[in-house]
């Protein structure tokens, strides 16, 4: 089996509302970086994107009235959860669960302004 360079084997796909405020969001709490973006013909919506957070894929589109938005509950580990909880409130996220110890590390569940939740997590 052959997958693309940058790519995994099972993927999250987003299809969003204000996919490109999305974007923002997630470059502005996760550090990701966008690696492709393909706009449709009105030039504004996002036909297909791929974005890349830590070696990880997340590919996703705007929503269309044939194509309607499909959010998603996310796992990230990221570097400190401290930083990117802290991030996630200041972009206006909700807080599904505050910021505590577990087993496996430290973790938060935020929903973000786009209906996604995320559980923030990192190992120390």
């Amino acid at each position: 089996m052959q997958i693309p360079f940058g790519h995994q084997v099972i993927m999250p796909y987003l299809i969003l509302d204000n996919a490109d405020l999305f974007v923002n969001f997630i470059q502005e709490v996760f550090n990701a970086e966008v690696s492709f973006c393909i706009r449709r013909e009105d030039e504004i919506s996002i036909r297909h994107a791929e974005i890349h957070i830590n070696g990880g894929t997340l590919m996703l589109a705007s929503s269309m009235p044939d194509l309607k938005k499909e959010t998603a509950y996310l796992f990230i580990y990221v570097p400190d959860a401290n930083t990117t909880y802290k991030k996630a409130i200041d972009a206006g996220c909700e807080i599904i669960r505050e910021l505590q110890k577990e087993d496996y590390g430290l973790t938060a569940g935020i929903k973000d302004p786009f209906g996604n939740v995320w559980w923030i997590t990192s190992v120390n």
